[in-house]
């Protein structure tokens, strides 16, 4: 017991609230820990140029909107990433971006490893200016540093999370071919419609102009009433959900399926 005492002083740590929480990120996962961060006294700014309307509603009116992510980097005491790694983000976290930090910011990545350069973090460790860097993605190089706080990517292991990821993926697919709708895709935009008209066609697209143009000509010259759409993209690929009063002969599906950068035509039917 004498030695448990004892060793207590090797967790001491500074207390979270009144502290100013940066969440880079706010999707599904980061509008909670934004949440449940103010819950637990925290002031949290949030940035997020993309955030979907459906995070947007579920975010605390009592999250602060980031007007840039060097601001929001500049001013917090903590900052943590939930981001998807893509081009844009691999690396984000850098030498030059570091060095806008609070000296001593905490930094938490239960996102993804390559969001973060580790050369540049390992030497902001070594001075100072990050006081303590918590991953779910150590590696050798950061696990001998003496401030990082490694977890081995163990988020969803437990038996409920199993079961949930299995009923999410398998709603999500019946959605898919229910409705056309997508969800949580890694190549292609979340593109959601609620189905209401006669017929639907959903189709995917090369990433490239006038492509929403020749199709709504098309259907415009078959004289086919578009009742509603939505047309989304993500990279090199874009996804169109278009509704349509009455019916679509096959004919007419062959010749969306014809236009040049088209990949893919469905016709749904109620």
């Amino acid at each position: 017991m004498k030695n448990h005492e004892k060793g207590k002083s090797n967790f001491a740590g500074p207390e979270i609230m009144g502290k100013r929480l940066g969440v880079i990120g706010l999707g599904a996962i980061g509008v909670m820990v934004a949440n449940d961060a103010y819950g637990l006294g925290m002031e949290v700014m949030g940035y997020d140029p993309f955030i979907s309307v459906d995070a947007a509603w579920r975010l605390s009116r009592s999250v602060k909107q980031a007007k840039s992510l060097d601001g929001l980097l500049s001013e917090c005491d903590y900052i943590s990433l939930h981001l998807p790694l893509n081009d844009k983000t691999k690396g984000m976290i850098n030498k030059e971006r570091i060095a806008m930090m609070k000296k001593g910011v905490r930094i938490l990545n239960f996102a993804r490893d390559a969001i973060v350069n580790n050369e540049a973090l390992i030497e902001a460790l070594a001075e100072g200016t990050v006081g303590v860097y918590v991953t779910d993605f150590p590696n050798e190089a950061l696990l001998r540093q003496e401030n990082v706080i490694g977890f081995p990517h163990l988020g969803a292991s437990t038996p409920e999370a199993e079961d949930n990821c299995a009923v999410m993926a398998v709603n999500q697919t019946k959605d898919f071919l229910q409705y056309g709708n997508i969800k949580n895709s890694v190549n292609f935009p979340d593109c959601e419609l609620d189905f209401r008209a006669e017929t639907r066609i959903v189709i995917a697209n090369k990433n490239i102009p006038n492509m929403v143009g020749q199709i709504t000509s098309l259907l415009a010259a078959e004289k086919i009433n578009i009742s509603d759409m939505i047309n989304k993209h993500k990279g090199e690929h874009a996804y169109n959900i278009i509704d349509i009063n009455g019916d679509l002969s096959e004919a007419v599906a062959e010749k969306i399926r014809a236009i040049e950068g088209v990949v893919m035509t469905r016709v749904i039917r109620r």
